[in-house]
């Protein structure tokens, strides 16, 4: 199992801190993505915001990031400030 966590903006509007989602050989960071994405909204719409950004193991990280059975993946908007 991959332990899937979100931030800020993306916890308020999907409305859950985090969950348990089923590993797969060969899974990329991308292709979780798309998992998540394809349960419908407001998931596809949250995690295609541009920029979002992503973390394994609390690195960020490209789309094509492998991701293990066991790992912890972040999601999270960019970080603006004035």
């Amino acid at each position: 199992m991959i332990k899937v966590l979100f931030f800020a903006r993306l916890r308020e509007e999907l409305g859950i801190e985090g969950l348990q989602w089923p590993w797969q050989a060969g899974m990329t960071l991308a292709e979780l993505l798309s998992q998540l994405q394809g349960q419908g909204e407001p998931w596809a719409s949250c995690l295609a915001q541009p920029n979002l950004l992503a973390a394994v193991n609390q690195a960020i990280v490209d789309s094509q990031e492998p991701v293990a059975d066991g790992d912890e993946v972040a999601f999270f908007p960019p970080v603006t400030g004035g």
